[in-house]
């Protein structure tokens, strides 16, 4: 590279290889490079300290292997202030020349590289760092106390590495930190009381450590906590304090396995904004206890609610959260009765106490019970052998279910779909049409004609029925329209809209969002939840339904598998020829299924992310358009970064004013981001359906407090 003039290089989110040439340092006035989002590999470019103009540089995602001896030339750039490396394979020690640098960095972004050893103590010298992320690493030993140098820290991210001893105190200096990540390291101690300090914070995650101790009071006071309180998997004791009632404002409450005692805290009821709350204990510490609380059902927004493997005893309330069994859990908990049928629990009994001797009668009289009903047993047994061995072999049809549903003529679905009428098809599929058909009381049904001319089509009713028989969730088929539709609009669809209610129809930024959650929450029952695990097999926006509520429905499951292992068989065989087909629709089955790998769960994934990235740009992924190497995954990744305005479905942006649609920009930013971490090429880098919901929660109730705000 030539000297030159250059000052912003960006080559960002293509499909550039090779190495990044040494000449680069040449370029004595650039100031911003970008190269993530690439296959670049090979060392770091040297002598990178020549570019004294420098002040941001981009090269995360790619495959750069080198240590950390870059840091120390870069100590010569005195106007630098981003530094994003993720998701390299830069291994070694962070040198504690890293405090060095220019006093101006904001960011420094190392995550998801082998970096090991200890965090140096040199870091508190950079007292202008906004963010610091060094996730996913191999870090370990304490951190230092000269982390409470940062008092201009938002952000600190130090998940999943191996950091251990105690959480130092003087993280309670950064006083504007926003979000603080710990989890999944061997932090060990009490919560440091000092956090209360940090009034600022919006997310807090200590889960998955070796905590001890009560939770400090003044960390539960901390009232701007917006979105997720996860002190989950760790050894902490005591009673929940009254202070959580100033969590005002929180999405998510997880406690779950800790050692908790004590009955649920009445001031949870204030927490009007919970949408999930985790207060499971590990088998081994079940101690909670009391009656359940019947402000729980009263929480609106409350969607999740595990108080399992606890002491809880009394009635279960119906109201609320209580009447969806799917959202509710509340098993290994001998003494809870009532509740809903499907929880299947028993009655609740009359508490009045018994007499010596009411009690000596209920036990002869269950020994009596007992032995009438085994003489009675034995009984019929003999009658029951008898006749079966008289019993004439008939070629009887009789349906044991003949009785117990109701009958419907072909003349009543043929007036309730209009004939078949092809404005009534909701989706066409390979093996079958579904058609929406209106009762005479005006309700709405889904009525599946199968095409039986195309083989396999009874296999996949049959496969669709059993899959259907062993699930429930309040996500899962119902019906009025299919998201395709929605989606996709025909102009007659559109004219008879506006015709009817005096404005075209179209689905608003919250609309898709709330629907692209409701998915990602069966896809989460269905992976997690179900026992056997189920697999989908065919997620696409026609096998999305959308009832009177605009609630996203997942259905047909002709392609689903129950499996009690993740990988199941994956293909479907023609007897009639060698022929193999692929198991789902052409745009959504994830390539390693077109090379013969198993179906799983990470294929439904790859499938989920298509659907999202459908969702918010309005393209299909059979658009010619796509081809070569070029993909719906690939255009959204190359354009989601600084164009992410251009690529969006713009009816989302219908009617929204300029101060609107900037405050959109991050939002949908971010779930384009999750559908293209869904839709990774391997299935091992694909993100999880845990991690994607979560997200998506996040993002919701992050743009919901904007939009309050503005």
């Amino acid at each position: 590279m030539c000297h030159c003039h250059i000052t912003y290089l960006d080559l960002r989110s293509n499909l550039f290889t090779g190495i990044i040439s040494s000449s680069l340092s040449n370029a004595s006035s650039l100031q911003y490079i970008y190269f993530s989002y690439n296959s670049l590999h090979g060392p770091m470019p040297p002598n990178l300290g020549r570019l004294k103009a420098l002040r941001g540089m981009f090269l995360a995602f790619n495959q750069l292997q080198d240590d950390f001896n870059f840091i120390i030339s870069l100590t010569n750039c005195s106007r630098l202030d981003h530094i994003w490396v993720d998701s390299n394979f830069l291994e070694g020690q962070l040198p504690d020349s890293i405090g060095n640098l220019s006093k101006s960095v904001q960011v420094i972004s190392m995550s998801s590289n082998p970096t090991y050893e200890t965090i140096p103590p040199g870091i508190g010298n950079l007292f202008n760092l906004f963010v610091l992320g060094l996730t996913n690493n191999s870090l370990d030993g304490h951190v230092p106390s000269s982390i409470g140098e940062l008092h201009n820290m938002h952000e600190l991210f130090l998940s999943t590495n191996m950091l251990t001893g105690e959480i130092p105190s003087s993280i309670g200096n950064l006083t504007s930190l926003n979000r603080l990540h710990l989890s999944f390291n061997d932090f060990y101690g009490e919560i440091p009381h000092s956090l209360g300090n940090c009034r600022q914070l919006i997310e807090l995650e200590l889960s998955n450590n070796n905590l001890s101790g009560s939770i400090p009071g003044e960390v539960l006071s901390l009232s701007t906590i917006l979105i997720i309180f996860s002190l989950a998997h760790n050894q902490l004791s005591g009673s929940l304090p009254s202070q959580v009632g100033s969590l005002a404002n929180l999405v998510e409450l997880d406690l779950s396995y800790n050692k908790l005692t004590g009955p649920i805290s009445s001031y949870i009821s204030k927490c009007l904004q919970l949408e999930r709350l985790n207060l499971a204990l590990d088998v081994s510490h079940n101690d909670l206890f009391g009656k359940i609380p019947s402000f729980l059902a009263k929480l609106t927004y409350l969607k999740y609610l595990n108080l399992s493997l606890n002491k809880f005893e009394g009635e279960v309330p119906k109201q609320g959260v209580f009447l969806n069994a799917s959202a509710v859990f509340v098993f290994e908990n001998r003494n809870l009765c009532g509740g809903i049928a499907e929880l299947n629990l028993p009655s609740c009994k009359s508490n009045t106490s018994k007499s010596f001797w009411t009690k000596k009668v209920t036990v002869i009289t269950a020994v009596a019970a007992i032995l009438s009903g085994f003489i009675l047993c034995l009984c019929l047994f003999i009658i029951w052998y008898r006749r079966k061995k008289s019993k004439k072999i008939t070629s009887s049809t009789e349906c044991p279910f003949e009785h117990q549903f109701s009958r419907v003529s072909y003349g009543e679905l043929f007036r309730a779909t209009n004939g078949f009428s092809k404005n009534n098809v909701i989706r066409k599929g390979r093996y079958s049409t579904v058609y929406k058909g209106t009762t005479q009381e005006g309700g709405y049904v889904a009525i599946k004609v199968l095409n039986l001319n195309h083989k396999g089509a009874s296999k996949s009713f049959i496969s669709e029925c059993q899959t259907l028989g062993a699930i429930r969730h309040q996500n899962l088929v119902k019906i009025l329209n299919s998201l395709e539709n929605w989606i996709h609009q025909g102009k007659e669809e559109d004219v008879e809209h506006e015709h009817k209610y005096g404005k075209p129809r179209h689905l608003g930024l919250m609309q898709r969002l709330d629907i692209a959650i409701d998915i990602a929450s069966t896809i989460e029952y269905l992976h997690e939840d179900c026992s056997p695990k189920i697999v989908h097999g065919d997620l696409k926006p026609s096998n999305v339904l959308l009832d009177n509520e605009m609630m996203g429905q997942v259905g047909d499951f002709g392609l689903a598998k129950i499996s009690s292992v993740a990988m199941i068989e994956a293909m479907d065989i023609d007897n009639s020829s060698s022929s193999m087909a692929v198991r789902g629709s052409v745009g959504y089955v994830p390539p390693e299924y077109g090379i013969g790998d198993m179906v799983s769960t990470q294929g439904d994934m790859y499938s989920y992310g298509i659907l999202l990235l459908e969702m918010f740009t309005g393209r299909r992924p059979t658009e010619e358009a796509f081809k070569d190497n070029l993909n719906l995954h690939t255009f959204v990744k190359m354009n989601m970064l600084d164009r992410v305005m251009e690529i969006v479905d713009s009816t989302i942006l219908n009617g929204e004013n300029e101060n609107n649609i900037e405050r959109m920009r991050d939002c949908i930013a971010s779930i384009l981001g999750i559908g293209v971490a869904c839709s990774m090429e391997l299935p091992r880098d694909r993100m999880g359906i845990a991690e994607a919901l979560k997200e998506l929660h996040k993002i919701k109730a992050m743009y919901g407090a904007e939009q309050r705000l503005g």
